[in-house]
């Protein structure tokens, strides 16, 4: 008897473990059916694709006896698709839902915002108890989500199912339900296990009330909402850590110029002149960016056995021990492709990413690869065949856990002359910006291999095809900007954003505080991502979010 786990076989279920570990919490895995007639309590971490999920517990002989465990009014509490499935049916997926709240889950317009969404948001309207933990404060509390589709909150339209509403939230001029409650079903929307110290005081005070009060907890009142402000998602700061093999063989954090991740800088010593630079172990980093109030986490493995991922022991540990101090949530990238291992088993993207979420990563970032399917993607007429990365991992996992990173440089021109394929997107220098600038044009090439091959692909091209392919974000590098401490390189986040739909992650080139202002207040980027100035302590995160406060930018604080 007790508190059981559902897993359905994809997502990262491992981060709830590791926020129950922390809490103090016990519990046990669901491993068959007979174990929810043993279950008193039951959480069901959902992540990823609502067909994918319903398929997965159906496969397993899970689904109707979650149904009946449900139904038999023991506490369950979901989580994402934990509660998403508990609707009629989804948008996403021609499959059925439970059923238990009747309505539909719907996808978010996309004509007036980045879909998914990604980013720390309010939930409004709790009600004055333990599970409150904003109220008495003097600001919301902020509250992980990442999502394409959502159950709106629509009292005329769907008034039973907005009987189920405990909280909302908006986002653009939408109102969805951030969580639903009611008798003995408790579920949010977002990730109290990914939302910071707010996230497990939320699932502290549900586990910590007697299993007879979570049973029983009334529906909140519906109330006729309509959009009443511009919405509480704030802009999120990414601290980012390179990890690859000093020559030592150990796993370390480091950071390059323009990549070049090796010390030839006037200021190394005998020691370290020519080595990989050392700023850091990767797992103690992260619990430092955690306490100082990153919204996110990305580490990259740069180089260490990205031709065999899935035997990159050292790589999956470093994830699975980072995922047990930090509770935001956690990007991976480097090797997540098609491989051969060494004795000749065939590894696919699908396989190395699900071995990275089952160790605690909640997003995976593609590179190389990326370029490689718009390429193939254009080559067929603009139609994806189904089989890479980007898609195959997106149909299972959802889009919202497919980051692309894209490794531009800038191919200057002749301004006056230039009639070439990229006309269209040429940036040309201000006349008040750097004098280099002056006079001159240029486009954005893509590269492949961490900017040492450059492909006949625009950086356009190359974003709005990975959004074509499904992916959920992009991360957009500099090649250019890269360790110059100059800024963020402005024209080019704009171009990009201003071109696609899905959130962007501007990265490169920040050397202050003042240069994370600049990126939120000329363009509409949804988040900008730091490394060397982090590791090197010439900037706080606290400090970069004081300054975002004060310039009156939304930020988690």
């Amino acid at each position: 008897m007790g508190l059981f786990l559902l897993d359905y076989g994809a997502g990262n279920v491992q981060s709830l473990a590791n926020s129950l570990d922390k809490l103090g919490h016990r519990f046990t895995w669901i491993s068959s059916a007979e174990d929810f007639n043993t279950a008193t309590s039951l959480v069901f971490p959902g992540v990823g694709a609502f067909g994918h999920a319903i398929e997965g517990l159906t496969s397993r002989g899970l689904l109707e006896p979650l149904r009946e465990y449900i139904r038999s009014g023991k506490p369950y509490y979901g989580i994402c698709i934990g509660m998403q499935v508990l609707f009629q049916c989804s948008a996403e997926s021609d499959v059925k839902g439970l059923g238990i709240i009747p309505g539909p889950i719907t996808r978010f317009d996309d004509a007036d915002k980045a879909v998914p969404h990604i980013g720390w948001n309010t939930a409004d309207l709790f009600d004055a108890d333990a599970s409150n933990s904003s109220e008495g404060t003097d600001r919301p509390e902020h509250y992980y989500f990442v999502h394409s589709f959502r159950a709106t909150y629509d009292p005329i339209a769907y008034p039973d199912a907005a009987s189920w509403a405990h909280t909302t939230t908006q986002y653009g001029q939408e109102v969805f339900m951030a969580s639903v409650r009611k008798g003995n079903v408790f579920g949010t929307q977002f990730h109290p296990e990914k939302s910071g110290d707010a996230g497990l005081k939320l699932l502290d005070a549900w586990l910590s009330q007697p299993e007879s009060q979570r049973a029983v907890a009334p529906p909140t009142p519906r109330q006729v909402r309509l959009p009443q402000r511009a919405g509480g998602l704030t802009k999120r700061i990414i601290a980012c850590m390179d990890v690859r093999a000093n020559d030592q063989g150990d796993l370390v954090v480091t950071k390059g110029d323009q990549y070049d991740v090796r010390d030839n800088s006037a200021t190394a010593t005998a020691e370290t002149a020519g080595a990989v630079r050392n700023l850091g172990k990767p797992v103690s980093l992260a619990a430092r960016y955690y306490e100082s109030g990153a919204d996110e986490l990305c580490l990259l493995n740069i180089t260490s056995f990205r031709h065999s991922p899935l035997q990159d022991q050292p790589m999956l540990a470093v994830v699975r021990a980072a995922a047990g101090c930090v509770f935001v949530p956690l990007t991976i990238g480097g090797g997540i492709k098609d491989s051969v291992d060494p004795d000749g088993t065939k590894r696919s993207a699908l396989e190395v990413a699900g071995a990275y979420f089952r160790a605690g990563a909640d997003k995976v970032s593609i590179g190389s690869e990326a370029v490689y399917a718009v390429e193939k993607l254009r080559a067929r007429g603009g139609s994806g065949d189904g089989t890479s990365a980007i898609e195959t991992i997106a149909r299972a996992y959802g889009r919202q856990a497919v980051v692309v990173s894209i490794d531009p440089r800038r191919v200057y021109v002749d301004p006056e002359t230039y009639e070439g394929p990229y006309a269209a997107e040429l940036v040309r220098g201000r006349a008040d910006g750097p004098a280099h600038e002056r006079g001159r044009a240029w486009w954005y090439q893509c590269t492949v291999s961490g900017g040492r091959e450059a492909r006949p692909l625009s950086v356009l091209q190359l974003a709005q095809g990975v959004e074509t392919l499904g992916a959920g974000e992009i991360l957009l590098n500099s090649i250019d900007r890269d360790g110059t401490g100059l800024g963020f390189d402005l024209d080019l986040v704009r171009l990009v954003k201003d071109n696609v739909r899905v959130p962007v992650v501007a990265s490169s080139g920040a050397g202050g505080k003042e240069h994370f202002v600049e990126v939120f207040g000329a363009t509409k980027v949804e988040a900008a991502l730091a490394a060397g100035i982090f590791h090197r302590e010439e900037v706080s995160i606290q400090e970069v979010k004081e300054e975002m406060k004060a310039k009156g930018i939304a930020t988690r604080i």
